[in-house]
């Protein structure tokens, strides 16, 4: 391992923070063949990176069946940072324990248990990524004899009674809470003209009631006129809707987080030192490094237990941590 550039995985990456590899998963690349140094896998299996004597590939696995490979490029931070780009849950709002139990209640309804309950070891499954490979992770467990679409019918069902219920007042109280210290945060860096862009794996009709909610409580006014840039994964796709992409593309693969960079706030790739993620799971961590741009990791996620702090170029306990950072 010592003929590779461990660097290139970020600043604090070194060879023990991941799984060795023989193998790719899907059996394209070996090592010692086709100029293959090295394989290393984040220690939640999701991403496994193929070292060449001039390069770095990392190939992203599917639990819907569309894998991809995308480059690998050297990261660091250029001072002054142009643009922020910040995941919503659990980095700007905690709401991932009502999303899960959401997943848990299409689940229940697939097995027709009312009293199941998801298991301590799923939660690194069940959040960070889309709602499909979630319901695929439920349904290959629990009941492989139902499918995707049959759990995604009943995740939709459960998530438009809860919602309209939040949106009427009468629904949890506690689905959706600011992160401490996100607003003061967020004028911090209007007040520092640095561009804000908002992130997120979660399909619209999910997402836009969670931030909506989140601004009224922070009694911060209209979410689209604040930040720059919104990105979601879009609608989702069922009879007599026509949907957009976002359910084989969220994170870990790059493309939310380069599309809100180039698109929403129109900096090129050349900018990319310039532009921070922060993240609070390996998903979304990968996803930021796989679109070329440094990443600070955010406590009391899943990046350690999902092995991708080492992907971080920091890792903070608060905002004001990452405040001194820029």
């Amino acid at each position: 391992m010592n003929n590779i550039d461990i660097s290139i995985l970020g600043p604090q990456a070194k060879v023990d923070d991941f799984n060795t590899l023989n193998k790719c998963n899907d059996g394209k690349f070996t090592v010692g063949s086709d100029g293959v140094k090295a394989i290393l896998a984040t220690t939640d299996g999701k991403v496994e990176f193929i070292f060449f004597t001039s390069h770095v590939l990392a190939y992203v696995k599917s639990a819907l069946g569309y894998p991809g490979y995308y480059p690998v490029h050297h990261n660091k931070i250029e001072k002054p940072v142009k643009a922020v780009l910040m995941d919503l849950d659990g980095t700007s709002v905690r709401s991932e324990h009502f999303w899960i139990w959401i997943i848990q209640l299409a689940t229940a309804s697939l097995l027709d248990n009312p009293k199941f309950e998801l298991e301590e070891a799923d939660l690194p499954f069940v959040s960070g990524h889309s709602v499909s490979e979630h319901l695929q992770y439920c349904v290959s467990k629990y009941c492989p004899d139902k499918t995707v679409e049959q759990a995604r019918n009943f995740y939709f069902e459960h998530t438009h009674r809860e919602m309209a219920e939040i949106m009427a007042g009468r629904g949890r109280t506690d689905a959706f809470t600011p992160v401490v210290g996100v607003k003061e945060f967020l004028l911090e860096l209007k007040a520092r003209n640095i561009k804000i862009g908002l992130v997120t794996s979660g399909l619209y009709e999910k997402a836009w009631p969670e931030i909506l909610s989140a601004f009224r409580t922070l009694n911060m006014g209209d979410p689209a006129e604040f930040y720059d840039a919104i990105i979601t994964a879009g609608f989702p796709i069922r009879h007599g809707h026509a949907g957009t992409l976002g359910e084989l593309s969220p994170k870990p693969h790059p493309w939310l987080y380069a599309e809100v960079a180039r698109v929403g706030l129109g900096m090129d790739f050349s900018q990319r030192h310039q532009i921070i993620g922060m993240e609070d799971s390996g998903a979304g961590v990968c996803s930021v490094r796989l679109a070329g741009f440094s990443c600070i990791g955010m406590a009391e996620g899943n990046i350690p237990e999902s092995g991708t702090q080492s992907l971080c170029d920091h890792y903070c306990n608060n905002f004001n941590d990452v405040l001194k950072i820029l």
